[in-house]
């Protein structure tokens, strides 16, 4: 049952509280979780600029190996040569950094935590999150994280170099490698704080989705954003603990003498006293986090498609009991593939068996949501705005991912293929691309009630475009190259014969980056021009059926001036049979659209009577007790 919350907080109070902030209380230390949300989007930007930029960098080394870099040397320092070369430890720092930011810092708490926190008790009809408080803790310590691994990357020593797994016993003897000491500690210490943000969200976000939901807003009638989220903050809940014992153990190695995953190590020729542990044992617990962290990253992305394809489809979504159904089964089976990362660890055949039934398994209820994106855009009626754009790209990556996901699944293919480009292709695809194509879908969708304001819409067509063709341009012919064998992880490859001959290719997705990277601030300006200049929105300028748009422009914190609205359908009636328009948003009672009702929908109109009694008697008191 949804509880009856709108008595919950008067009209009142929220009013007073407006009154009270200052700057700080505001737009710094707020407790408004859509400022919050727009705090998340925003530093999300900044990684995803310096995430990128860090692509670009090691992009120009692999696609120009032999080209003198000294014109970096203002940047970079010491990290270029005096013969204009870049130091070979500070490429795998890069690769390091490039993976930690756009993984965790921008498509887990860019991505959701922008719009779990803006959009959950605008969806569900409360006032805030949970707690406020907590929400305001997340975010903070999520900044704290990114300023503690900002500083890292000005080290002397260079920031963490160990990849962004950060396999021991690379990132386990500081003496390894000059990016294994201080920079390797800062990274640490750094994801400790952002998995205790990601904790603090998460936890919110479920306990506002169970309790605070509006009257008649059932789990049958919550959005597909709501679940996503929803379940996404489950997935986060049980596996990002993990990956704090995976650190904290590895702390323990690096500090305190423990060998929880050293065993014979040899440096300089020289025996380390460590025995006893194993390097697999951390495989085993980071990657207990690391898939469960592809679906963290791309439930809500997911989840923003749907609802952005529903909208301008001007259709239902097809299958939404199948769409959850679906992302429950992804939510479980997330949880026991995670050893398919590890086929060439010497993992048992026959365990191995077991996990790549288990992932191939998880392509059917991806297929399902395949599909029913599909049969929702199928002879719709549709409007290609920006948002629109970005969900059908999401759905192509998806499918074109997804594909090259069935290929990896397979042990035996996978012990070939694992340390080749075609790994780097198939996850930037299915998991970066698509869910950085729903990040944008979101920002452009939910812009006009961010800030008022509507996004340019050529500027956004031109963004797409560019986007979704250099993405495909850089990142399709890695799957060439990689079934040819060129591996990853490799600073120069020129001096072997078999992978000299891709020579152009590599140049060419190259100079397809870094075109696709310049792309990006033509987004960048589009969104903060908007934000102060854009063309005024109207209240519902997409003509959807959600909670969101009942709130006025500029919510205040409290999101409704009065009572809470009460919700009487499920969010995706569009184009209704019999109805006079064509959406009906999720507020019209059912005894209102008597020419539109289903044969069901007649028998729950006395039930509604019973909610719309229930609310009288809630004003009728509320006016008695102000008088």
């Amino acid at each position: 049952m949804a509880t009856a919350q709108s008595a919950l907080h008067s009209a009142t109070a929220h009013d007073d509280h407006e009154h009270h902030d200052n700057f700080i209380t505001k737009y710094i230390f707020s407790t408004d979780h859509k400022m919050i949300g727009k705090q998340f989007l925003v530093t999300g930007i900044f990684w995803a600029l310096i995430g990128g930029f860090l692509s670009v960098l090691f992009r120009l080394q692999l696609g120009f190996p032999e080209m003198d870099m000294s014109f970096l040397k203002p940047i970079l320092g010491g990290w270029i040569d005096d013969t204009g070369a870049l130091n070979p430890e500070f490429y795998l720092a890069l690769v390091t950094m490039h993976g930690t930011i756009m993984v965790f810092f921008v498509l887990t708490a860019g991505l959701s935590g922008t719009f779990s926190n803006f959009l959950i008790p605008l969806q569900i009809g409360a006032r805030d999150m949970a707690s406020g408080f907590m929400n305001m803790l997340s975010y903070w310590f999520f900044f704290i994280s990114g300023v503690i691994m900002f500083i890292s990357l000005f080290l002397e020593t260079g920031p963490a170099a160990g990849g962004w797994v950060v396999y021991p016993p690379l990132s386990a003897l500081e003496q390894a490698i000059p990016g294994s000491g201080m920079g390797m500690t800062l990274w640490l210490i750094a994801m400790t704080f952002f998995i205790a943000s990601s904790l603090l969200g998460g936890i919110n976000y479920i306990t506002t989705v169970i309790n605070l939901r509006t009257k008649g807003m059932s789990f049958s009638k919550l959005p597909l954003t709501i679940w996503s989220f929803f379940l996404t903050a489950v997935i986060g809940l049980l596996s990002f603990p993990v990956l704090f014992a995976a650190a904290l153990l590895l702390v323990f190695d690096r500090s305190f003498g423990t060998s929880f995953y050293l065993s014979d190590i040899y440096i300089g020729g020289e025996a380390l006293s460590n025995t006893g542990g194993s390097a697999v044992l951390y495989q085993h617990l980071f990657w207990f986090l690391g898939h469960p962290e592809v679906y963290i990253v791309l439930l809500p992305a997911l989840g923003i498609t749907s609802e952005v394809i529903a909208t301008n489809s001007r259709k239902p979504i097809f299958g939404y009991k199948a769409m959850i159904i679906s992302m429950l089964g992804i939510t479980i089976l997330s949880f026991v593939v995670w050893a398919h990362h590890m086929f060439v660890s010497g993992l048992n055949p026959f365990l191995g068996s077991i996990f790549m039934f288990l992932t191939l398994i998880i392509a059917i209820p991806s297929a399902v949501k395949v599909f029913n994106y599909l049969t929702t855009l199928w002879r719709g009626n549709l409007i290609f705005t920006p948002a629109m754009l970005f969900s059908i790209g999401l759905v192509s990556f998806f499918i074109s991912g997804g594909l090259t996901g069935i290929f990896l699944g397979n042990s035996a293919i996978d012990i070939q293929l694992h340390d080749t480009y075609f790994v780097v292709a198939h996850f930037h695809l299915v998991m970066g691309s698509a869910s950085f194509f729903g990040l944008m879908a979101g920002v452009y969708h939910w812009f006009p009630k961010m800030f008022g304001r509507m996004m340019d819409a050529k500027l956004g067509y031109i963004h797409f475009w560019l986007t979704f063709i250099g993405v495909y341009l850089v990142f399709f012919p890695m799957h060439y190259i990689g079934i040819a064998g060129f591996p990853r992880r490799y600073y120069t490859w020129t001096n072997f014969e078999f992978s000299s001959m891709y020579t152009d290719l590599n140049m060419f997705i190259s100079i397809a980056a870094i075109l696709t990277f310049v792309a990006q601030f033509i987004f960048l300006f589009n969104f903060f021009y908007s934000m102060y200049r854009g063309r005024k929105a109207s209240l519902n300028p997409w003509r959807s059926n959600t909670l969101e748009w009942t709130t006025p422009l500029h919510p205040g914190h409290g999101n409704w001036p009065g009572e809470i609205p009460s919700v009487y359908r499920w969010p995706y009636d569009y184009s209704k049979p019999g109805a006079k328009e064509d959406f009906i948003m999720q507020t019209v009672p059912l005894s209102a659209t008597p020419e539109s009702n289903l044969p069901h929908e007649q028998e729950l109109v006395k039930l509604e009577k019973e909610i719309i009694s229930e609310e009288e008697e809630v004003l009728i008191a509320n006016e008695s007790r102000e008088s």
